[in-house]
């Protein structure tokens, strides 16, 4: 078998960290306010409905309050974040035609290298739009589409306007509505009845404008009996300003069909990573989740599976990690709507340096929803006396037919291990960081193999971290 090559390899913070010179062709003005947000319709060229449908969701986000609830993000002011930052670049179908410079950061992140290796397709936005775009041509012969979500609403409208926001209504929360106002970016999938997609498709998000916003949009679509595994990637330059990440996902998973959606999310610890993402899955439908949360200041993000058809199935498997300064507040939705339906939550969440994580699990299962069967499986670390870990699960059960379980583990690292291992000859460090690496090695499983060694690499950097 061929060996096949990671995504980066020895990978340093510094690697993320490498600030492109922030020379756009346009950025909006700061703040939010009808004219930003009709200004940004008309340089999309959008139809009618979608520039509506963006100055209601400014209505929603004016009259809505922030959460009531979870982390800090008062350090956020709209009024100080650019909503709107156009690359200097078209997008591109060849990475040649790509500028230099910004063709340059996905170099270093090895995304061109990641795409000839193992990927059927990679779409690559930078700040707010997305300047390169491919998918091999075998796929296309099958109907599959796969391009960025400015071309999905030009060729495939009615399909867009049949979905898009209809997940994630602007009215759900705030940050939807702000998404709903100002989304720019992002990727549209359709996989046609009975179609496999064999090699994952992949997109990446890199925010490199200090104090702007990125407001990506991901619709996919997998029609009854197909397959696809698609992987999401982000990262930005840390800087003195905050950055604010408001995507939106909504995955539409038909009778039979099965889509994986794993995502590694490295940003700066400046962000403000407030995204939302939800799945609706249908008869025998299988959605899979493999999530990683690493970077970011402060996180708000609970992937939703909503099981509409009878037998639908959902697995998300997640690891946290909170080093100083951040505060991460993720975890998972599952609303068992149909009887038979099934689901498997299982997440790592380790914690260093004083900082926090929180996991947060939602299960419903609906009055009628009668077989339905769902296992919660949480655990913490905590790798200091000055960190801290919160467990925070809701149970609302309306159907005496169901097995709802729920299992949580809260510990901190045990110097009964260490000292062990140290007795064996091996370091202390390198005896935390076999703990801390067998206690996420569940997780790394699931993880395709490239984003496994990255997950890993990022382990080590933030234990490196833990002693600086």
């Amino acid at each position: 078998m061929a060996k096949q090559k990671t995504f980066i390899e020895d990978i340093e913070r510094a690697l993320y960290d490498v600030r492109d010179a922030d020379r756009p062709r346009y950025r909006s003005e700061r703040g939010l306010s009808e004219e930003i947000v009709r200004d940004i319709s008309k340089r999309k060229n959008d139809p009618a409905w979608m520039t509506e449908l963006r100055l209601a969701s400014l209505a929603v986000y004016n009259e809505t309050p922030p959460p009531a609830w979870g982390p800090d993000i008062s350090a956020l002011d709209m009024e100080r974040i650019a909503t709107y930052v156009q690359p200097d670049a078209q997008m591109a179908g060849r990475w040649e035609d790509v500028p230099e410079e910004i063709r340059g950061a996905f170099d270093r992140l090895g995304i061109p290298e990641a795409e000839k290796e193992s990927l059927a397709g990679v779409g690559a936005q930078y700040d707010s739009e997305v300047v390169y775009h491919s998918i091999q041509t075998s796929l296309t012969k099958q109907g599959v589409v796969y391009t960025d979500m400015e071309t999905a609403l030009r060729e495939h409208e009615d399909i867009v306007r049949a979905h898009f926001m209809k997940l994630v209504p602007p009215k759900d929360h705030k940050f939807a509505a702000l998404h709903g106002a100002v989304w720019s970016g992002g990727s549209f999938v359709h996989v046609p009845e009975g179609v496999e997609v064999k090699i994952p498709l992949q997109s990446y998000f890199r925010l490199n404008a200090p104090g702007a916003g990125q407001f990506e949009h991901t619709l996919i679509i997998v029609e009854p009996g197909a397959s696809l595994h698609f992987i999401e990637g982000c990262s930005a330059p840390k800087y003195s300003v905050t950055n604010l990440h408001a995507g939106c996902v909504e995955l539409y998973v038909k009778e039979g069909a099965r889509l994986r959606y794993s995502t590694i999310e490295n940003w700066s610890r400046n962000m403000m990573n407030l995204n939302t993402k939800r799945a609706l899955v249908e008869k025998g439908g299988l959605i899979e989740w493999v999530s990683g949360s690493f970077g970011s200041r402060v996180s708000m993000l609970y992937p939703t599976s909503i099981l509409a058809g009878e037998g639908a199935r959902c697995e998300f498997t997640g690891v946290t990690f909170a080093g100083h300064g951040q505060h991460l507040d993720t975890g998972a939705t599952v609303v068992h709507a149909a009887p038979q339906t099934s689901s498997v939550i299982n997440t790592r969440s380790i914690s260093k340096d004083g900082g926090v994580a929180v996991y947060r699990s939602g299960v419903k299962v609906a009055a009628g929803a009668k077989g339905a069967k769902c296992s919660v499986n949480c655990e913490s670390l905590m790798l200091d006396s000055e960190s801290r870990s919160d467990t925070i699960p809701v149970m609302d059960v309306r159907e005496d037919d169901a097995d709802v379980g729920h299992e949580a583990k809260i510990g901190r690292i045990s110097d009964e291990a260490i000292y062990y291992l140290t007795t064996r000859g091996i370091k202390e460090d390198e005896a935390r960081a076999m703990i801390v690496r067998g206690f996420v090695e569940p997780i790394a499983k699931a993880l395709p193999l490239e984003y496994a060694v990255e997950m890993n690499n990022l382990i080590n950097l933030e234990l490196e971290g833990a002693r600086r």
